[in-house]
């Protein structure tokens, strides 16, 4: 007798709707929720996932989003409750914000050190009948950051893969890393997604005391090229902008953007929109953002919905 197909009961908070759809219409072994999500009148969390009969038998799913604190409070509430509810729990939380809070190092004892506490909040989260929770984060900004988590399953994945095919597209392309930190975070990957064809450049950034940054050619080649940014986020796109100028000075016909996330804090990607940026691509893993830029030039919006169904079923 063949093995019955498991099924996947779906939740996520309000900015994932739309990622949700997706998902449920790409592959119909994913069942929508029917949860209650509401606030009561002071702000704190009022919602209700009811009853159903996945919850025990079935693997269930939570899609999130911590755009703020707020909301990382509310989402970190529900995922508790789910995991108390379920027989199989994972949650997907494409964009582990926090991460960047220490990209500089705890300067003194005296310092928040939010990565740290956000990842002891989720690692506190309660089993389920059939074992921990798992959670799904993609291209977290420093692999450090995953032995902070303890008790939970850590899954780290990569919206790299979305790029080949992109460059497939492209003539005279040479791949770029604004930073020395984003190389070391994509070393190996090129070779697994089949970009060890194309040329690579690197390149050196110093922060100067006004807090922008100064960004300088190490080596590769840039004149007469289509060079494609790498990195795995952009927050308020100083870097990206520093990066581009310095390809565009020395000779790149054209300069296009890749990153897993597109944060772009107090909405700078306004930024960008007449930049001179041949191509922005960015994911849905940053739920609002990603509505907000999808018909605007020069982004495109890749959907993560595809690798995340992927990513679950493994």
């Amino acid at each position: 007798m063949a093995k019955k197909a498991p099924e996947y009961l779906l939740f996520h908070c309000p900015q994932m709707r739309s990622l949700a759809r997706k998902i449920t219409k790409a592959n119909p072994a994913f069942v929508r929720g029917d949860c209650q999500w509401r606030l009561f009148p002071d702000r704190f969390p009022n919602i209700n996932f009811g009853k159903h009969p996945l919850f025990k038998r079935g693997e269930v799913v939570f899609l999130a989003s911590f755009d703020s604190p707020a909301d990382a409070f509310v989402q970190i509430c529900a995922i508790y409750t789910l995991a108390r509810l379920s027989g199989s729990l994972t949650v997907v939380l494409p964009f582990f914000a926090t991460g960047f809070m220490e990209r500089f190092g705890v300067g003194n004892e005296g310092q928040l050190v939010t990565a740290k506490t956000t990842a002891m909040m989720l690692s506190a989260t309660p089993s389920c009948l059939r074992g921990p929770v798992r959670f799904i984060i993609y291209d977290i900004h420093a692999l450090q950051l995953f032995n902070y988590f303890d008790g939970v399953v850590v899954r780290l994945k990569t919206g790299l893969k979305y790029l080949a095919p992109l460059l497939a597209q492209l003539e005279k392309v040479s791949i770029c890393f604004p930073d020395e930190g984003a190389r070391k975070r994509f070393e190996g990957m090129p070779d697994k997604y089949g970009l060890e064809r194309l040329p690579i450049i690197e390149c050196r950034k110093r922060r100067r005391t006004s807090g922008n940054h100064a960004v300088k050619i190490g080596s590769g080649r840039v004149r007469g090229r289509h060079v494609v940014i790498i990195d795995d986020a952009i927050l308020g796109g100083g870097t990206m902008l520093s990066c581009k100028d310095a390809l565009v000075s020395a000779g790149a016909a054209k300069v296009s953007v890749f990153v897993t996330h597109g944060r772009f804090a107090c909405c700078s990607w306004k930024r960008f929109l007449r930049a001179g940026f041949h191509k922005i691509w960015i994911t849905d893993s940053c739920p609002k953002t990603a509505s907000i830029v999808a018909k605007k030039r020069p982004f495109e919006v890749i959907s993560l919905a595809g690798s995340i169904i992927r990513a679950i079923a493994e």
